[in-house]
């Protein structure tokens, strides 16, 4: 699989200065955490999630998690699994058809409700289960961490493939300050002994607010609520320190139409000083869909650490990735840096000659951002995100992005 990969030859030359690499489904852990990028959520018990993915519905979309857990009502489980089961048996008849080629299915995810359901999920699908790259652990906790990689490694080894876990942060003893860094701190002890087989981090915000009966409003970012805020910042501290782990952007969870009643987190500029009406015409479109406070969240999720985002709508899945893929400033800075890491230079003026740039300081950042433009490409120097969000063929309202 590979991003933007069914653009147009003319339309790939025209937007990258660099493409999208392809993507191994089972490659190795490293890759696999950088290109999870949007990730979206469905419920188990949801019709038609085997044809979505064999038609790939969503073009742009790489990564699915199946969800067992708050997606679906305690009485359904049991009918959730029969699902799963008819889904993947699907999935399988295709690819022994020869309709579907594995390495371009989407990577697949399944978020159990606890430890016990990955056994049972493995007794009712068996084999099938192959076609999944992991498993997605809520709830997680010094409790129940060592239960959850235990069933976890038993299930892989008795399919004879290397699956990836992700583990999430939502119970109360992570949000509350007086027990969030010992049992961060424990969890961690844990996590660290699997850690080749982590493939991400993840934090649910959302059971977070509900301890405190907090849910922020459509104008506002993850980063306004401050307690959530703090708690975030706690984790990446622990989690993203020298990158030991790669960690994913939390929900946004609004995605129609509502009384504004903050200014838009957009300006103008960068729609209309390139593309003129037609980027303005663009930039109205996002503002009445509400989708510039969601851009606002995934740019404060960079600058905080966090690569990929959950997504819990399509009408995300556009936004997100068009963030993640590196602009051609952040490239030449980033390569330049690392070229000149051999200890001739220690400060150099950047590319676009607006900024310093310190070789060891910004080295790690670098390296990072090499990794990202291998997975989701470069944007050519008269490009940004602005760029992909008017593609048409991604948008049949807006314009093509060529002019």
């Amino acid at each position: 699989m590979k991003y933007f990969e069914n653009l147009e030859q003319e339309q790939l030359g025209n937007l990258f200065y660099k493409r999208p690499c392809i993507i191994d489904r089972d490659c190795e852990r490293e890759v696999i955490s950088y290109a999870l990028g949007p990730a979206l959520y469905m419920p188990a018990i949801r019709d038609g999630i085997a044809e979505d993915i064999i038609n790939k519905k969503h073009s742009l979309l790489n990564t699915i998690i199946i969800c067992f857990e708050d997606s679906i009502g305690d009485n359904q489980v049991e009918e959730a699994e029969k699902k799963l089961l008819n889904n993947l048996c699907k999935i399988e008849k295709e690819l022994n058809n020869g309709t579907v080629d594995y390495d371009s299915l989407p990577f697949i995810f399944i978020r159990v409700r606890d430890y016990l359901q990955i056994k049972k999920l493995y007794s009712v699908c068996k084999h099938k289960l192959k076609l999944i790259n992991g498993f997605v652990f809520p709830k997680f906790s010094v409790k129940n961490g060592e239960k959850f990689f235990e069933e976890f490694i038993d299930v892989s080894d008795k399919l004879g493939k290397k699956l990836y876990a992700m583990p999430i942060f939502e119970t109360s003893e992570f949000v509350y300050k007086e027990t969030r860094m010992k049992n961060l701190i424990n969890s961690k002890r844990i996590i660290d002994k699997y850690k080749d087989i982590v493939v991400n981090i993840r934090i649910g915000v959302t059971d977070f607010s509900n301890y405190y009966a907090i849910r922020r409003t459509v104008d506002t970012t993850i980063y306004d609520v401050h307690i959530i805020r703090d708690c975030i910042s706690d984790i990446v501290n622990l989690f993203g320190f020298e990158g030991n782990y790669t960690i994913s952007g939390t929900v946004c969870e609004f995605f129609s139409n509502n009384d504004r009643v903050l200014k838009p987190k957009l300006r103008q500029s960068p729609f209309v000083n390139k593309y003129g009406k037609s980027g303005m015409s663009t930039r109205h479109r996002i503002v009445d869909e509400y989708i510039d406070c969601l851009i606002y969240e995934v740019l404060l999720d960079k600058v905080n650490g966090f690569i990929g985002k959950t997504i819990i709508h399509p009408s995300h899945i556009l936004p997100v990735l068009s963030l993640q893929v590196v602009s051609f400033e952040d490239y030449k800075d980033s390569k330049s840096i690392i070229e000149c890491n051999d200890g001739k230079v220690g400060v150099l003026k950047s590319y676009n000659s607006n900024k310093m740039n310190e070789v060891k300081p910004h080295l790690n950042w670098a390296k990072k951002v090499q990794k990202l433009s291998n997975i989701y490409g470069v944007l050519n120097e008269d490009y940004d995100f602005t760029s992909i969000l008017r593609l048409e063929k991604y948008n049949r309202r807006l314009i093509s992005i060529e002019n």
